[in-house]
């Protein structure tokens, strides 16, 4: 497998992927060997019940019925790349403990060769335990170091040598332990024979020298880089780093940037393209640990697999929607993510169920965005556009025609896609809430039923060009007309195609 270096950036193929289970199936099929760097530790999970307080202190007591133990940190970044097919080669440093001993059983049993991980004589593994009663996390407490390694470190830099040799990626993982950051000279150095490098740390700038091909913050790693506060709202964050994504590669090194965003989904940075939004299915922040491994696990895949970086981080988010609705700290494998992603594109509403849907949404509180079109081919114009549209509100409605309507708006050769596959392809995506189809030549009647407080359009139409500007003006909505990426066309696309095939 050719994997791109320092020279060879990643670049989006050509258009025409989705968010389907073909995606998973083709992560299912990739024969990718994975190296993870990184500072690896145990989770420990107690959970028990509460129903008294302490003689000693008004604090809770909790009687813990069952402990659970996982793998942690660079571990679980591991066990998930190994629950989604790769090959995966851990390089760390581990305690000479009991607790040391109980991670390494671990690896094997999530299928990660631990060959390269060594164990400190002086050094404690690291141990994050928390306690639960029922669902509420009562407490969580640390053990083990964290410190620079020091002299009576192993010497991991031929273990890391010796693992690196064949690899398709390099996944860094620096958590503060003191091992990667430890490597960062070395790397540098090594840089342009290194695969795909991934880097996840808790200081993304430190790593600007190696020059990482993706660096994956979270929202307030990047902050803190940036040296901005960090709004409390999502979409002001999303705008912020949108703003600031120069300064964020030039202070990561990086020529892609995934800040993740924990209930507000991700935000991909590459390049000048369109800032790419992932929207994610919002739990507890409780809930929250290991979803942000699992992103950064499916996204190194999902490059690998050669897919564009939009269609990689939608199948990096389904994937961190996965662990994150579990107790626990968990892994998506590739089943869990078919799964996922074929429900996800359950969403095709009749006109009357997606009425009784809106009408609970509206009481909630939400503003609902309607947007309409043919979507017979799926690229990257779309995608942004369908982006932008979801970011104006709440609710993203997508009103597909049909395929008697599509042939009498396009000819009798279109569509190429069947209006189910473009409905369920277009609700897979994460910024679509609901897909409805329609036969009519214009939305106006659904319009009417509907009545979305904002009917938005791509391309380089005017409102007072649209047939349905005055239908919303008359139940007070409002219209407005977005951008769209240049050389972006269905048209063209499918006319290439074809040209290809002549040839």
């Amino acid at each position: 497998m050719r994997t791109p270096t320092s020279d060879t950036p990643n670049r989006p193929l050509p258009d025409g992927h989705e968010l389907t289970p073909a995606l998973a199936e083709r992560l299912a099929r990739l024969d990718a060997d994975v190296v993870v760097l990184g500072d690896a530790m145990l989770d420990v999970w107690m959970w028990g019940r509460s129903e008294r307080l302490c003689r000693e202190a008004p604090v809770p007591v909790v009687d813990i019925a069952r402990s659970v133990a996982a793998p942690g940190g660079a571990a679980n970044t591991a066990a998930n790349l190994a629950a989604l097919g790769a090959r995966v080669r851990l390089v760390s440093l581990i305690g000479d403990d009991a607790a040391g001993r109980q991670l390494r059983d671990q690896l094997r049993r999530h299928g990660v060769a631990d060959d390269h991980v060594h164990t400190a004589p002086h050094r404690s593994t690291v141990v994050k335990r928390r306690v639960l009663a029922g669902d509420q996390l009562m407490i969580r407490f640390d053990e083990g170091d964290q410190l620079p390694l020091d002299g009576s470190a192993p010497d991991v830099t031929a273990s890391l040598a010796a693992a690196l040799d064949g690899a398709d990626a390099l996944v860094v993982c620096d958590y503060d332990g003191g091992l990667a950051a430890g490597l960062r000279d070395h790397l540098a150095t090594l840089r342009a024979n290194l695969p795909l490098l991934v880097v996840d740390s808790h200081r993304p700038a430190a790593w600007q020298s190696v020059r990482p091909d993706v660096t994956t913050p979270n929202a307030a790693e990047a902050a803190a880089a940036l040296e901005l506060p960090l709004p409390a709202d999502g979409e002001e964050r999303v705008d912020l780093f949108d703003r600031h994504r120069a300064r964020l590669f030039e202070l990561t090194g990086a020529q892609t940037v995934a800040v993740t965003l924990d209930r507000d989904g991700a935000l991909l940075l590459a390049g000048d393209r369109p800032a790419h939004r992932t929207w994610a299915e919002p739990v507890p922040e409780r809930q929250c640990s290991g979803g942000g491994d699992t992103f950064v696990a499916a996204l190194t895949l999902g490059l690998l697999a050669g897919l564009p970086e939009s269609a990689a981080a939608e199948v990096a988010q389904a994937a961190a929607d996965v662990v994150v609705h579990r107790p626990g700290t968990s892994v998506c494998s590739t089943t869990d993510l078919h799964e996922r992603v074929a429900g996800s594109g359950g969403g095709v509403l009749t006109h009357d169920e997606l009425a009784a849907t809106l009408a609970a949404h509206r009481r909630a509180g939400r503003r609902i965005v309607f947007t309409n079109g043919c979507f017979d081919v799926l690229h990257t114009g779309h995608i942004a556009y369908l982006n932008e549209a979801k970011r104006l509100g709440d609710v993203l409605v997508v009103a597909v025609n049909s395929d008697r309507g599509v042939r009498e708006l396009k000819g009798p050769d279109r569509p190429v896609n069947s209006e189910d596959d473009r409905a369920a392809m277009l609700a897979a995506l994460s910024c679509v809430d609901h897909v409805t189809i329609f036969d009519e030549p214009t939305p106006a009647a659904l319009l009417r039923r509907l009545r979305p407080e904002l009917y938005v359009k791509g391309g380089d139409y005017r409102p007072e060009m649209l047939s349905e500007t005055d239908v919303v003006a008359e139940y007070g909505g409002e219209v407005q007309v977005l951008g769209y990426v240049a050389k972006r066309s269905t048209t063209a696309l499918i006319e290439r195609i074809r040209a290809g095939a002549r040839t």
